[in-house]
């Protein structure tokens, strides 16, 4: 192959969401001394050793930069600035005379890649030293260290070429070179050609042709017609299946497993996407700190190609506290252990509880208590399908209702496709509660069964796709012999503008009803419909959107519709800012009446961090209930929705 080129939440419900706080601490101990202390190693490491000693170069020499870019385009000046390392380290001195002539020389090396990237291949650089040209100097030149040397790069970008004749030869003959980026006449950018290259191998590999490779790339500059010619010829191999699939590194977990749950199998077409949706799929057990998929050099007699899975396994046990806290709800603290890989295939057990509302109240039988144990066994009938159990308790006082709750689940989830998503399974719920309508017991049993589909290009700060929800949990209430259902669905969309996607619409709709039972009292306070809080309306307190009784008194509804709008706009590449507005409204009746309609609005800062955006967000309502909340500010991780 060739590659060339020719030249609260009530109010202010901080931290409500339930962000963990990390807790580490160091213990120091020893006599303190008042002199100066001497560096010392131990392990590799380095003590007591100050600023001087750290950046220490060897034989310093200082220098001074001028840099004439040669043009006024704005974004070609700022590329050639950008990759100029003189101008990135300007201050620092380098180490020898022979250092500062290395690094010009790379810097020449780096502003023509730039040119050629912005498509000047007719552009010269010219470097002098100490007033001598780059290319002048002895292979071991002695500069004046009395000062600073003046270093003067001086660029001559000359024309943007743009692309004449592209030829596609080989098994990449009969393609559209518009498709790879190299449309005649258009700007003829190194990047684009090398691009349409490996988007060239990419193509034919998706076509089953897994040792497709380039044999030629090879770009013209004619600098009299200011254009560039390029071929690119591909050889895409034989069509072939996948092969005998192994796997190493596993320690504790079985690697049946691990190749059954990848579901990657011999004999199955080769495709690049299923590899990287496999690796993924692994990943995303917990297990394993790393996945790499790699593929043989050669095609097996059988004409197939054989693969092996790697993986090194990470901690199965892990434990963690976390802590939330309200200006009104007191402080809440929560504590959870798990283990990933109980049984050897990647089983996840994990134990949690939880007190909230110390400090609101002093009375230890009124604070808030949950506590749960979630069993999960991927892979439990099927590749596809996962197996979930769990237990639950608590005993929660939100201001709509008291309720001692214990609930048993157990259920199924398949993967449909990579998108689609449905689960279903049995729940029992027992349940003590205490609320506008007095002292009730309810004992209920449900089918949940929900559907999901999600298009999202990231889960925790999408800027494309959507994500759709549709469920419904048909239950029977044996206390009082009584049939309901409920039946929500919900939809969030977003929408980047621009290139670098630092602007992003992005919108929810959600609504419900519970049809069945004669009365709102014969459906469990915890199955009504509230809204308010972070999750929903911000602005107002948790659960306060709700029908009232003549004393006031939140009932809960039996239907509900919720929307949200936010403009998630980027400061920085960091830093971003989120203008939002909430609105809702609860009924009592099965299909909303809108009667009252409630709506919150504010702004939110978002803090740009590898694991999702740290999320803080303002809200006042904009129609108060009497005696109400003002104002809520609302902690997270992650976007909102």
């Amino acid at each position: 192959m060739r590659d060339k080129v020719n030249r609260p939440e009530k109010s202010f419900a901080f931290l409500r969401a339930g962000t963990a706080l990390a807790v580490a601490a160091a213990l120091f101990c020893g006599p303190l001394s008042v002199g100066p202390a001497s560096a010392f190693e131990i392990f590799g490491m380095k003590f007591f050793e100050d600023e001087e000693e750290t950046n220490a170069v060897i034989d310093p020499v200082n220098y001074t930069l001028t840099l004439e870019p040669g043009t006024d385009d704005g974004d070609l000046k700022e590329a050639i600035e950008n990759t100029a390392r003189l101008k990135q380290d300007e201050g620092t001195p380098v180490s020898g005379d022979l250092g500062l002539v290395i690094k010009a020389r790379d810097d020449r090396d780096r502003i023509l890649a730039a040119l050629y990237e912005n498509a000047r291949y007719g552009g010269v650089v010219t470097v002098t030293i100490d007033g001598q040209d780059l290319d002048s100097l002895p292979p071991n030149p002695e500069f004046n260290t009395s000062g600073a040397i003046p270093v003067t790069i001086s660029v001559e970008p000359g024309p943007a070429f743009t692309f004449g004749d592209v030829v596609f030869s080989g098994d990449a003959e009969g393609r559209n070179p518009a498709d790879y980026g190299l449309v005649p006449g258009a700007r003829a950018d190194s990047t684009i050609i090398l691009k349409a290259g490996e988007k060239m191998v990419v193509d034919l590999k998706a076509e089953g042709r897994p040792l497709a490779k380039l044999t030629e790339r090879n770009a013209t500059a004619d600098h009299k017609t200011q254009t560039v010619d390029v071929v690119i010829a591909a050889e895409g191999g034989p069509v072939a299946p996948v092969g005998e699939v192994g796997v190493t590194g596993t320690k504790t977990v079985d690697p049946g497993f691990v190749q059954r749950y990848s579901r990657i199998n011999a004999g199955q077409p080769y495709s690049p996407e299923a590899l990287t949706k496999a690796a993924e799929r692994l990943r995303t057990l917990g297990v394993f700190s790393s996945v790499t998929i790699r593929e043989a050099d050669k095609l097996a007699p059988d004409g197939s190609l054989p693969m092996t899975i790697e993986v090194s396994e990470g901690k199965h046990r892990y434990f963690g506290v976390g802590a939330q806290v309200s200006n009104t709800d007191g402080l809440g603290l929560q504590g959870y252990w798990g283990h990933r890989n109980l049984f050897g295939e990647a089983e996840s057990l994990r134990v949690e509880g939880a007190i909230n509302r110390i400090g609101e109240t002093k009375d230890v039988g009124n604070l808030d208590y949950s506590s749960a144990i979630l069993f999960s066994k991927p892979g439990a009938f099927g590749p596809a399908t996962t197996f979930n159990a769990s237990v639950k308790a608590s005993i929660v006082d939100p201001d709509a209702y008291r309720a001692f709750t214990i609930t048993g689940a157990a259920g199924v989830a398949i993967e449909l496709s990579d998108t689609d998503t449905v689960s279903g399974g049995g729940e029992v719920m027992w349940s003590d509660v205490d609320d506008a309508f007095g002292k009730n017991n309810y004992l209920t049993v449900a089918i949940p069964i929900e559907y999901v589909r999600d298009t999202r290009d990231d889960k925790l700060n999408p800027t494309e796709g959507y994500r759709a929800m549709l469920s419904a949990k048909p239950s029977y209430e044996i206390e009082r012999g009584t049939f309901f259902s409920s039946f929500e669905g919900a939809i969030t969309g977003y929408q980047a503008l621009g290139e670098e996607k630092r602007f992003v619409l992005a919108g929810k709709i959600a609504a419900g009803t519970i049809i069945g039972g004669d009365e709102l009292s014969d459906i469990p306070a915890t199955r009504r419909f509230f809204l308010g809080g972070g999750g929903t309306v911000r602005g107002y307190g948790y659960q306060e959107i709700s029908p009232r009784d003549s004393r006031n008194k939140l009932l809960g509804g039996r239907s509900y519709v919720a929307a949200s709008a936010e403009a998630r706009i980027g400061v920085t590449e960091t830093i971003g800012v989120v203008p939002f507005l909430d609105v809702g409204t609860v009924s009592t009746d099965e299909v909303p009446d809108f009667n009252d309609i409630r709506a919150g609005a504010g702004i939110g800062l978002r803090y740009a961090t590898p694991f999702g955006p740290l999320r803080l967000d303002v809200a006042v309502p904009l129609k108060k209930y009497p005696g109400g909340t003002s104002f809520g500010v609302y902690a997270g991780i992650g976007q909102s929705f």
